[in-house]
């Protein structure tokens, strides 16, 4: 095993695991740290967690022992995975975890890379942007766990992490794989801790590869993935992405996510298939949970002779967001959402359902779970960073895309482009 890949939510570990198959590298991603004497057989593995909004000492713990079981396989090189718009709080998780692989790993430095060109996110003087906003003017401004509210990576990791941030500008990265190395000896030399990797191209990502093939831990969004997968497979190393090919006949589209590009997407796929809303009070306590989950599966089978699959969303816009926040509380209303989802996954695998696609790292982290999956096969992508993934021990189907991914006719697409 050569690269061990710690991600923070399990839309960010199909991700990675997707860039890191289509670089050649042989990967299988699994759901939470197993057991000790799991058996893989893999160049790379993506340990996937629920640790981005959870309390920083959960983070930190659970991070360490994904490391731990890392170290027992002999990886070589480690890898902390978030996601491309650096989602975090002032307090964490991104720095507080970074730190704690650090000192377990008895490393001094370690590089922030969240840059995905593909996908529009590229980092310039440090600053972070979404196409052509800044991070903090991007719709992530309204997320509603981790609002983003500045762009500046060093005063983003500086203020939620043990030491300081220096900088490698695109024209350092334009001058080579040597030139970065140089410089990265140089802030080590001034204890620099972290060193944000400016990137605006994929050409920039080859060079942090080639830079980075003997750093022991590197962080980063899936981007970075390219260059180090590239660095670690032979020449003319593919992987066939067959054994995560979908499959099952009954399909249904679940999405949590509040994003701007969700947003779009379900507005979208609402013109073009059967599509219900998912009423927030129906959900606050267990019992009347129980009874919607029901009456909700039972819709759900009712609409599956649709051409496309039907859709539940707790997608909304900001205000409809805002009103629902001050009426039933942020984290009430987050919770009571994803123990429907979870409640209602279950019932509709019952029923027959083996094909989810789902919007949202947390409502996905929530439906893996739910569904008792350990880990995934990679398949084809459905857009950049957006796979199908087959659970390795029964006949389950998912599309895990991250709020911001894919275009705006992608719940649609990856059902007619990826048919049974």
């Amino acid at each position: 095993m050569l690269l061990g890949v710690i991600a923070d939510d399990f839309t960010g570990a199909t991700d990675i695991a997707s860039f890191l198959v289509e670089n050649g590298l042989s990967t299988v991603q699994l759901n939470g740290v197993p057991p000790s004497d799991t058996p893989v057989d893999a160049q790379a593995v993506v340990i996937s967690l629920k640790s981005r909004s959870c309390p920083v000492e959960t983070a930190v713990a659970q991070s360490l022992q994904a490391l731990a079981w890392l170290q027992r396989q002999g990886c070589q090189q480690f890898y902390f995975k978030y996601c491309s718009t650096f989602d975090s709080t002032a307090n964490g998780n991104i720095g507080p975890v970074t730190d704690a692989l650090l000192d377990a790993l008895g490393e001094q430095l370690t590089v922030i890379s969240p840059a995905l060109p593909v996908n529009g996110r590229t980092v310039y003087q440090g600053y972070l942007f979404v196409l052509d906003q800044l991070l903090s003017e991007s719709g992530m401004r309204n997320h509603p766990v981790t609002p983003m509210t500045d762009s500046n990576l060093l005063r983003l990791m500086e203020a939620q992490a043990r030491g300081r941030c220096g900088l490698i500008s695109a024209a350092e990265v334009d001058r080579g794989a040597a030139a970065v190395k140089e410089k990265l000896q140089q802030l080590a030399q001034q204890g620099v801790r972290y060193v944000v990797l400016d990137t605006l191209n994929e050409q920039h990502l080859l060079t942090q590869g080639e830079a980075l093939k003997q750093q022991k831990l590197v962080t980063g969004g899936s981007g970075l993935a390219i260059g180090i997968a590239r660095q670690w497979a032979q020449p003319g190393q593919h992987h066939a992405q067959s054994a995560g090919a979908p499959q099952g006949e009954k399909a249904v589209v679940l999405s949590g996510s509040c994003s701007t590009m969700t947003n779009k997407q379900v507005a979208c796929y609402r013109q073009q298939a059967p599509a219900l809303a998912i009423d927030v009070a129906r959900c606050l306590t267990a019992e009347a949970r129980s009874d919607y989950a029901a009456e909700l599966s039972e819709w759900v089978a009712q609409q599956s002779g649709a051409a496309l699959a039907p859709l539940l969303f707790a997608t909304a816009q900001p205000e409809q967001l805002q009103k629902i926040q001050q009426q039933y509380g942020t984290e009430a209303a987050s919770l009571a959402v994803e123990a429907l989802f979870a409640e209602l996954v279950k019932r509709l695998q019952q029923c027959g359902f083996s094909r989810f696609i789902v919007a949202g790292g947390e409502t996905s982290g929530v439906v893996t779970q739910a569904l008792g999956i350990s880990g995934f096969h990679i398949g084809p992508c459905i857009s950049p960073g957006v796979p199908w993934v087959r659970a390795i021990e029964q006949p389950i189907s998912l599309a895990l895309k991250s709020g911001n991914f894919g275009d705006e006719n992608f719940f649609a697409r990856a059902q007619t482009e990826f048919p049974v």
